[in-house]
């Protein structure tokens, strides 16, 4: 099957709520100072450089436009997102803020606050040049509501090369090789896999992928359209699973987020760690290269995908500089210069992989990513914005980070399937 058409049956599995876009009918009004607010949750290194990559194309093709940087910190946007919604409802917009491509533009109530793009998309010529799979994910109500800038993947397992060549272990393709090499670590004084809750998404990101390696690609999609019921025994197997991997987790996980619980693995008092491939960006602005990479136990095959885009509020102050940022964020130019420091794949299909190479610490794994998205099965990030609302997803989110604690396996499946009723997903 072909990578569009496995997109779009994840797609079309999922109800794609809000739209934003250019409103004909609204005229454009004129920027009142030459400044652009952009707002996102992006402060860890390579994300932070992505961005500053980016600013310089714009800055080139925008000269004398000052950029003001709204980041609030926080992954996932666990805090951005409370602020930008008051802010939205408040009549206090930026420019343009980034939102996670899929469902999680349902959150902005996008008729009521955010503007639609169709016509940028047609005079871009995006439409030509993001694949056709991406470009039913944005859409909703035949409108496109944000501008993608690239495509992650959430599954995957990093490594220390020298922990693990050191004790003679290989990355863990099964539940149970990966225990093994768990145990070998642990007696040996190291970190099996490290992990970072402080923010609360982070123990919700790994569990998707325990799900996606313990269910596989077909039943993981259901969970997210009431296909799978999370009665399922495989959910019971897939929290089993993820009870005894947090038994090898380092015990300040609470107190630490994603990047502060990496360095332990730079560190070499770590040895694993299962986060998205923003992580090769960061690994590259520390200057560490000894990092090896694989598919999280059980996910041979499978692509936990999810994009990164902006959105333009409707009564931007700037909106005219808005504009070039977002022409900035779909361009090649653009996207050439962001996603090799942020660790991410373009969202166009017509960027030079030389481009890459300008960071070596991410040329290889990226150039990897590349062909798993063209090969592998495409199934949607929850923690991420694309498989549910978010409202469904921040539930999840929170039973999971709650599991963390418990380890009550019955309790914590309850508590999904009912959650996954109250969205209206389960009956």
């Amino acid at each position: 099957m072909s990578r569009s058409k496995r997109w779009l049956s994840v797609a079309g599995s999922l109800l794609i709520i809000g739209s934003v876009v250019l409103s004909a009918c609204q005229p454009a009004a004129p920027a009142v100072s030459q400044k652009l607010e952009f707002f996102s949750w992006w402060t860890a290194g390579g994300e932070a450089e992505g961005l500053n990559g980016m600013y310089e194309v714009y800055k080139a093709e925008n000269p004398g436009i000052e950029i003001v940087n709204a980041t609030v910190a926080g992954g996932a946007g666990t805090n951005a997102k409370a602020v930008l919604a008051t802010r939205l409802t408040g009549g206090d917009p930026p420019d343009s803020f980034q939102v996670h491509a899929g469902l999680e533009v349902q959150t902005y109530a996008p008729e009521q606050y955010l503007e639609p793009l169709d016509d940028l998309y047609a005079s871009e010529g995006w439409d030509k040049v993001f694949p056709s799979d991406l470009l039913t994910l944005l859409k909703y109500q035949d409108h496109y509501w944000s501008v993608p800038v690239n495509i992650h993947r959430s599954n995957v397992l990093w490594y220390n090369k020298k922990v693990l060549e050191d004790n003679g272990l290989e990355p863990a393709k099964t539940f149970d090789e990966f225990f093994a090499a768990a145990d070998t670590l642990k007696a040996k004084g190291i970190i099996p896999l490290v992990m970072g809750t402080k923010d609360g998404w982070e123990a919700g990101h790994v569990f998707e992928d325990v799900l996606a390696g313990t269910l596989g690609a077909d039943a993981y999609r259901g969970l997210w359209t009431g296909a799978t019921p999370w009665t399922d025994a495989k959910v019971t197997q897939a929290l089993e699973n993820y009870k005894r991997m947090l038994s090898y987790v380092n015990e300040d996980n609470s107190a630490l987020t994603w990047d502060g619980a990496g360095q332990y693995l730079i560190d070499g008092q770590g040895a694993m760690m299962i986060m998205g491939d923003w992580t090769a960006g960061w690994f590259a602005s520390k200057k560490y290269a000894d990092y090896g990479w694989a598919p999280p136990p059980g996910t041979q095959g499978i692509f936990v995908a999810l994009s990164d885009s902006f959105a333009l509020p409707k009564g931007a102050k700037n909106r005219d500089s808005a504009l070039g940022w977002l022409k900035v964020s779909g361009s090649q130019d653009g996207q050439e210069a962001f996603n090799p420091k942020k660790g991410s794949i373009c969202a166009r299909t017509d960027c030079a992989n030389d481009a890459f190479k300008t960071v070596p610490e991410t040329y290889e794994y990226l150039t990897s990513a590349a062909q798993d998205w063209q090969r592998d099965q495409i199934v949607p990030s929850v923690v991420h914005g694309a498989a549910s609302f978010e409202s469904w997803a921040t539930e999840y989110k929170d039973i999971i980070a709650l599991f963390v604690q418990s380890g009550d396996v019955a309790g914590t499946q309850k508590s999904l399937q009912q959650a996954c009723v109250n969205a209206g997903i389960c009956k």
